[in-house]
């Protein structure tokens, strides 16, 4: 099976293991606010996520001297991040919504990142060159840091720690889970970033790390304004 084939595989994988988290979190009772099943929101946070999936992974390609078009799950999420909160804005909704996303984003990054893995040179998501024993050989003989399985297995360890807190119903996490999940995966994202040989942009810096640092501060700001948990017994979530 070729790369690609296997990319697009692990894509629908990733889709199908996200709404297997969805549906998990809605077997354990969970309430999730209305507005986020509503039409006009799943079309914003699908526009603003698919827009932004190529315009950022578009971008880096050109910075990195390639040519053609490409796409950006972390451009993805900031897309979607800025698309649903100017349709909260305009819609007039003034409470969070994001909650039921904490599970499902993780679960899927940590799948669809096998797809990134499998597809090889092709997919510009490799890392750069190591002496490591667990470096990987993507088809060239250089041995390259698999980056793409380190934020496979850090999304993975994330979905961990939200279904334990989800089994102790920890309310701080239950209503924050989003904005935790968003500031991990920056954090981390972060991190892989000085391992990948794509072009900077300041200084040291890709495009990426920025995108990783803006994501971050944006969860740190909600987590900080973060209104009190609602008791557990109520078993809903905002």
């Amino acid at each position: 099976m070729s790369g690609a084939l296997l990319h697009t595989v692990f894509d629908v994988l990733a889709w199908l293991g996200a709404a297997a988290a969805a549906y998990g979190l809605a077997r354990q009772g969970l309430r999730f606010p209305a507005q986020s099943f509503a039409l006009p929101y799943i079309a914003a946070l699908v526009f603003g996520a698919g827009l932004g999936a190529y315009l950022f992974g578009s971008a880096n390609l050109w910075l990195s001297g390639q040519s053609g078009i490409a796409r950006s799950v972390e451009g993805a999420l900031a897309g979607g991040i800025v698309a649903i909160e100017l349709y909260k804005w305009t819609a007039g909704i003034s409470f969070r919504t994001g909650a039921r996303f904490a599970l499902p984003l993780a679960v899927g990054i940590a799948i669809g990142r096998l797809g990134c893995y499998f597809a090889g040179l092709d997919d510009f998501t490799y890392g750069t060159p190591t002496t490591l024993p667990f470096g990987h050989d993507f088809g060239d003989g250089v041995l390259r840091h698999p980056v793409q399985l380190y934020e496979s297995a850090a999304m993975a360890v994330f979905a961990l720690f939200y279904v334990l807190a989800v089994l102790n119903r920890n309310a701080f996490v239950i209503t924050n889970g989003f904005y935790l999940a968003l500031a991990y995966y920056g954090a981390q994202r972060f991190l892989w970033e000085f391992l990948k040989p794509y072009g900077t942009l300041i200084g040291p810096f890709t495009l990426f790390h920025l995108l990783s640092l803006s994501i971050l501060l944006y969860a740190g700001v909600m987590l900080a304004t973060a209104p009190k948990a609602r008791p557990l017994h109520e078993r809903a979530v905002a």
